[in-house]
Parts: structure tokens; C-alpha cells; sequence
């Protein structure tokens, strides 16, 4: 819900009506995609991630606008950025404190989570020789539509915490937990 645009010198920014951590981000130019970043400590660490929000405006999605067995940067505009303050062991996969690019590679079936090195790129360009690795998503089917492309980090009552994104009726989600 925008609940004001206002021009600031050749920059729109848009005033969102925000719940939990969503932050709105400035706009620049006319984007049909808000940008927006959501931010959570977890054990200590300061997680990030900043993302171009597409709608689904009545489209297919999953399969049809994202198409299965081709690597997806899940976003819109520049590539999604995830950044941690803390070295994290998503799943199996140990990730250094720094700053990433997020792609998946979405199929039918299981889906995959590729972290990669290299930042500052366009969601169409991607570098697989940049990988930092993979990880296998955990992946379900949502009772209702998610219209808007979010990201999320829950926490674990366990300690750490679990990476997900919905889109459409399909959840996709990774846990984690933060190093020392």
C-alpha cells in the first residue's frame, strides 16, 4: 500500500505503509517493481536483503514468467542482494560475512538456492563461475496467492533461523544458523 510519492530532486520515493522489517527503498525512474530491503538480527547477526518486488497482475508465475530448469534471479531491475554481518551456515553451505547475489534455479520439483560472489549486476546476467555454492530449497505449496514477491527471515526457536520467499502459491525456504 503506497501511502505517498514524493519527488525529491530527479528521485521519486514512494512512503510505504510498512509491517515487520519491509523497508521501503528510493525509486528511481518510473519502475513497475518497487525496491525495498528486509532486515532482521538473528543470533546476533545483521541480515539484508534488497530486492526489486514485481506483482503477478494475474500472470503465471512459477513456470510460466519464471520458467522451470533456467537459472532466475527472483526480483526485478538489479540483481536481489542478500548481506550478513555474520558468517552463516545456510543449510550445508558455509557463507562468510559479506554481501551476495541471490539466484535460483526453479523446476517442478526441487528447487535450488545459488549464492554468488559477484554484486552490482543486472537481474539477466549471471556469473556461475562466481558461485559461492548451492543449496537444495525446501519447497510447498501455498494455500493462497502471495501477489506480491516477498523475502523474509524467520526466526527458529532453536536458535538460527530460516531464509524464504513466496511468489504466487509457491513457498521456497532455506535454514540457517549464525557462526561465532
Amino acid at each position: 500500500m503506497i501511502a505517498g510519492v514524493f519527488l525529491v530532486g530527479l528521485v521519486a520515493v514512494a512512503i510505504v505503509a510498512v509491517e515487520g522489517k519491509q523497508r521501503p527503498l528510493p525509486q528511481f525512474g518510473n519502475r513497475a517493481s518497487p525496491h525495498e530491503a528486509v532486515d532482521a538480527t538473528i543470533d546476533g547477526a545483521d541480515l539484508t536483503i534488497t530486492y526489486g518486488r514485481p506483482y503477478m497482475k494475474g500472470r503465471t508465475i512459477m513456470g510460466g514468467l519464471v520458467p522451470y530448469g533456467r537459472w532466475w534471479c527472483p526480483g526485478a531491475d538489479e540483481c536481489t542482494e542478500f548481506a550478513t554481518s555474520k558468517p552463516l551456515r545456510i543449510a550445508d553451505l558455509a557463507v562468510p560475512a559479506g554481501t551476495y547475489t541471490l539466484y535460483m534455479l526453479p523446476t517442478a520439483g526441487d528447487w535450488t538456492l545459488m549464492i554468488n560472489k559477484r554484486t552490482g549486476v543486472f537481474h539477466t546476467r549471471y556469473f556461475p563461475a562466481d558461485d559461492l555454492g548451492r543449496v537444495t530449497l525446501r519447497k510447498r505449496q501455498l494455500d493462497s496467492p502471495v501477489e506480491q514477491l516477498t523475502f523474509a527471515f524467520d526466526p527458529s526457536p532453536s536458535g538460527g533461523g530460516v531464509l524464504v520467499m513466496r511468489w504466487e502459491t509457491t513457498e521456497v525456504s532455506a535454514p540457517f544458523t549464525v557462526g561465532r
